[in-house]
């Protein structure tokens, strides 16, 4: 499957004081290493871990990074920029290495999922789009695994095109839907882009275009005799009655493949329709569900026992509803060889470059460890370089592949972490003695100058 860099460049795809403090930066000949950490604070309510997600468009945003005459001409009629600094911008390449845990990792509170190592201009202008791209893609993977997780094998389809924020959101959320395990998207474009399965089934207003419903069944099924036919315009199990009607008019030429069911309550109206299709011989054709769903009604519909094959999920799952946001942020934690952070109260960073041990017993991750960059500590390492001097190490990652590890890399979860409930207690994550202890001479430090 295709896993393409983005093609744009998107130079300008930038909050104004990247661009700002970067002239600075150069006035002040501040061009020495830098190293930003992208993490997240503290997890979503319910969210027992993050699966990391979008270091590919990442990674093909920064091969690519480049100021076209136009991003220049822009940036001088903002009266904001030297001739100088301008001048600098028709050259500029991001030139830095990265460091990240793969996509389809899952991850914690503090817990690095990429580190950039540039020269401090280079470092500082792509935070935007960094955040942005990791932000969005890691969100809704995550969200799209724990509404997996709820159908409990039944495949869940994305149906989020049209309500997601915005045409790259819903690219990109398919994309990270597919990793968190999804099965298909409706969205054509991200299955042309990233190589998705596609998948479709009709709308309510091909059948109210028609004269009646049976008509647009025998119609549609002219045209696609394997597709799936909405049942709940008109009353549901009028439709489905119509759905064997039809099945009785073509006998062997019969071949719909699974009717959806769009409102009402699901629980009864899918067993009733079950017992029509089955007392009709069609014990094949399957049942869809759809409707403003998401985890929590997911789990009820398969605790329930209804007999529902499968899930066509939108706006909660593609908006993630419960949980809209994380509390990510790109920080600096180094300078110069200098260990960096803050003191604002509730707002931790851990200084300088790092790595996260995870710890297994008996094949279950049950410990990780931030450690300072260089540490020897009992577990894998998750973090690897994926870039260096500005160009990517290896062809990007397919994502299938990566669909496939993040499925592998939960199932070592334990349990109570997998689930879409709170885990008590919580995946545990220490900071090693040298790291804590580097924070402290830091906040010492800093604390009396």
């Amino acid at each position: 499957m295709k896993n393409h860099p983005e093609p744009e460049r998107f130079a300008l795809f930038a909050d104004l004081y990247e661009l700002t403090m970067m002239q600075a930066y150069f006035a002040e000949d501040m061009l020495d290493t830098a190293v930003f950490s992208l993490f997240v604070r503290r997890l979503p309510e319910r969210r027992n871990f993050l699966l990391a997600c979008g270091l590919d468009t990442v990674l093909g945003f920064l091969e690519k990074i480049a100021f076209s005459e136009e991003d220049i001409a822009y940036l001088a009629s903002t009266g904001r920029f030297s001739d100088g600094f301008l001048a600098r911008l028709r050259d500029f390449r991001f030139m830095g290495d990265v460091y990240a845990a793969p996509e389809g990792t899952p991850l914690f509170a503090n817990e690095p999922i990429l580190e950039v190592v540039a020269p401090l201009p280079q470092a500082q202008l792509v935070e935007t789009f960094v955040m942005n791209q990791v932000h969005l893609q890691t969100l809704l993977a995550s969200k799209a695994w724990r509404v997996v997780g709820a159908a409990q094998g039944r495949p869940v389809m994305d149906f989020g095109a049209r309500r997601i924020h915005g045409v790259d959101a819903a690219l990109k959320a398919a994309r990270a839907f597919y990793i968190g395990g999804v099965s298909a998207t409706s969205n054509v474009l991200a299955g042309k882009r990233y190589g998705l399965p596609i998948a479709g089934t009709m709308a309510h207003s091909y059948i109210q275009a028609h004269g009646d419903e049976a008509s647009a069944f025998r119609a549609f099924a002219d045209h696609y005799p394997d597709t799936v036919l909405l049942v709940d315009t008109y009353d549901t199990l009028t439709g489905v009655r119509n759905v064997v009607e039809l099945a009785k008019s073509r006998l062997e030429g019969f071949r719909i493949q699974a009717i959806r069911l769009d409102s009402g309550d699901l629980v009864a109206l899918s067993r009733e329709a079950r017992r029509i299709l089955d007392d009709a011989g069609l014990d094949k054709v399957r049942i869809l569900v759809s409707g403003s769903l998401q985890e929590d009604r997911i789990a009820e519909l398969v605790s329930s026992g209804a007999p529902i094959d499968g899930f066509g999920v939108g706006t909660e799952m593609g908006v993630s509803s419960d949980a809209p946001s994380l509390d990510m942020v790109y920080k600096l934690c180094q300078y110069a060889g200098r260990g960096c952070l803050k003191l604002s109260s509730g707002k931790p960073v851990l200084p300088g470059r790092k790595q996260v041990f995870r710890l297994e017993e008996d094949e279950q991750d049950i410990r990780d460890t931030i450690a300072r960059d260089g540490e020897e500590m009992p577990g894998r390492p998750l973090l690897a370089q994926v870039m260096k001097a500005g160009k990517r190490l290896g062809e990007p990652t397919d994502i299938g592949s990566i669909r496939d590890y993040a499925r592998e890399q939960v199932a070592r979860l334990p349990a109570r972490i997998r689930g879409i409930d709170t885990a008590a207690p919580p995946y545990p994550v220490d900071v090693s003695v040298a790291l804590s202890g580097f924070r402290k001479e830091l906040m010492e430090r800093l604390g009396s100058s």
